[in-house]
């Protein structure tokens, strides 16, 4: 089992049924030795109320910072609020400039599109200026349905010697297969859900501009840019957290899973 290392006293805000840190990027990034994080926003949050599996997962992380702007105001109608968003997006580059001379820091990439993830890793090693990132694999569609599969990726990467294995693989399933096999890679240190995070640094997806994700429409930009992809979640999907979300306001949310907890 991995121990975080976690500042004393550190509050958490919580949203419908998950307990967000109060936590700067700084502060993180001077704390994040070890353990898994995981980045909510409104998609994983609707998720949340459905899905026993991805809420274990996200009970089972050690780590949960607001990927959300969105949240980030939301919060501020509660009695912890959060300081800041910390998008998962944009927070590989400040971690990997924050440990660019640690030389145990060693990254493995997982996820995107055949090549993808090599490519990310090619980018980032020349943005450090050493060789950071020391194995990449962008997994097959649907891999965490194969437990051959699964079993190779562990496998591969507990050869390459990685201690930080960040996996942007898609919402929902990235967190239930960290859950599952972060057990299986004692040399891992630190485990982090990213999404699209690999797709950016490759330069295969661009990121909305900062003036858009200062005011929290981002999503709109994605929308823009992917539609058809993208039109579910944000148009069909994510409406009902507000729903929820009112509902804790006025003291009538529960959490779904509560009468099962452990």
């Amino acid at each position: 089992m991995h121990t975080p290392i976690k500042e004393k006293g550190l509050k958490q805000s919580t949203l419908l049924n998950v307990r967000i840190d109060s936590i700067t990027e700084a502060q993180l990034l001077n704390n994040l030795q070890s353990g898994m994080l995981v980045t909510p926003n409104i998609d994983h949050l609707v998720h949340l109320q459905k899905n026993r599996a991805f809420y274990d997962a996200y009970q089972s992380a050690d780590w949960v910072v607001c990927d959300s702007r969105i949240l980030y105001f939301l919060s501020k109608l509660l009695s912890v609020p959060l300081p800041e968003a910390i998008p998962g997006s944009s927070f590989l580059s400040s971690f990997y400039m924050h440990h660019k001379n640690d030389a145990d820091c060693k990254i493995f990439l997982l996820g995107a599109a055949e090549g993808v993830a090599r490519k990310a890793m090619e980018n980032i090693n020349r943005k450090v200026g050493r060789t950071i990132v020391i194995g990449a694999r962008s997994p097959s569609f649907g891999f965490e349905k194969n437990e051959a599969e699964c079993d190779a990726i562990v496998e591969l990467v507990n050869r390459s010697g990685a201690t930080v294995l960040v996996v942007g693989a898609g919402g929902v399933k990235q967190e239930i297969w960290l859950a599952r096999y972060r057990d299986r890679m004692p040399g891992v240190k630190l485990f982090m859900a990213l999404g699209a995070t690999i797709d950016f640094e490759a330069g295969n997806v661009s990121r909305a501009p900062k003036a858009i994700r200062k005011i929290g429409m981002e999503w709109f930009y994605r929308l823009l840019m992917e539609p058809k992809r993208m039109y579910k979640r944000y148009l069909l999907n994510d409406p009902v957290f507000f729903r929820h979300f009112a509902r804790q306001l006025a003291g009538t949310y529960s959490n779904p899973f509560a009468a099962t907890q452990a």
